[in-house]
């Protein structure tokens, strides 16, 4: 399902305008995204967690050059967990 499904089916099961839909939509994941980026956590009970977390530096190898090694930086990565409802739902 890309973007413009769920905001169909959003609206459809909203009762409200496509209009309306995409903004509750674009309006969550601003929301989602702007407090993991503080450093907070979102939760919804049942659904998951959204957090960010770094991912540590490490030694890599070039792709192009297999003996040349290089640095990867430390970098800070958006992760989900999933809630216990969810991975029910979709085990069964």
């Amino acid at each position: 399902m890309n973007k413009a499904a769920l905001i169909e089916a959003l609206a459809q099961r909203t009762g409200t305008g496509k209009q309306d839909a995409e903004k509750m939509l674009d309006s969550l994941v601003e929301l989602i995204t702007e407090t993991i980026k503080r450093g907070e956590e979102v939760t919804i009970t049942g659904f998951g967690n959204f957090s960010a977390h770094n991912r540590k530096g490490r030694v890599g190898v070039n792709p192009r050059n297999i003996t040349e090694k290089i640095e990867i930086p430390t970098v800070r990565v958006p992760k989900f967990r999933a809630g216990s409802v969810l991975k029910k739902s979709v085990r069964s």
